[in-house]
């Protein structure tokens, strides 16, 4: 399990080292929720979920209840490590934001009750938005990989996803960026931004080959 408090990554002055402790922090706990992700599929794969649980599962989804198994599976599938691993040090500058510090948000992500999260320090006037804070990092991923899942800003990301699977090609953070141009205002800036992460620090290494 991953610790309660988040490591002082304010303290830690030399990049290389900081990038090192960032993401030995991040990747188990991304690890076991794919890996939570990738057994759910193989419940719903064999038939071991029963009808109630997979309509529960659909709703969950935002899907049509009378969804196919096979369109469950579109939107219940893994994120590559290194898509989430970019997302988490963009959004968070490597971990030295106040919501990274505080609230386990690593990733920007927003509500809109108010009282839901914590109202940004530079909000808008007029926003009502507020930034989730999740009381462990692992709630903080397994939300991340939710919205990812089911929003549906994301449905190119899905789409691409499907693709990857149906013609057997490995699924990559790199591949899948290309559908987060709806994730920040910045547009298809954010995709090479995140995908320039990928790849300066390598970090397609940390993904799946299934």
């Amino acid at each position: 399990m991953n610790s309660i408090r988040t490591p002082d990554f304010d303290q830690i002055k030399d990049v290389k080292t900081r990038k090192e402790t960032f993401f030995a922090y991040l990747l188990p706990e991304i690890q076991r929720q794919n890996s939570k992700i990738i057994e759910l599929r193989n419940d719903i794969k064999s038939g071991r979920l029963d009808a109630s649980t997979l309509s529960a599962l659909k709703k969950y989804y935002r899907l049509n209840t009378q969804a196919t198994n096979a369109e469950l599976l579109d939107a219940v599938d893994i994120v590559p490590a290194s898509l989430i691993l970019a997302q988490a040090a963009y959004e968070s500058n490597w971990g030295r934001s106040r919501f990274a510090k505080y609230y386990h948000n690593f990733f920007g992500l927003w509500c809109f009750k108010k009282g839901c999260g914590v109202v940004p320090l530079r909000r808008d006037k007029g926003s009502t938005h507020e930034i989730v804070k999740f009381s462990s990092l692992s709630k903080g991923i397994e939300y991340y990989l939710l919205s990812i899942n089911r929003n549906s800003a994301y449905d190119i990301l899905r789409k691409i996803r499907k693709h990857k699977r149906d013609t057997q090609q490995p699924i990559t953070g790199t591949g899948l960026a290309e559908g987060l141009e709806n994730y920040a205002q910045i547009g298809y800036d954010y995709v090479e931004t995140v995908q320039a992460i990928i790849r300066h620090n390598k970090l397609d290494q940390y993904d799946y080959r299934i």
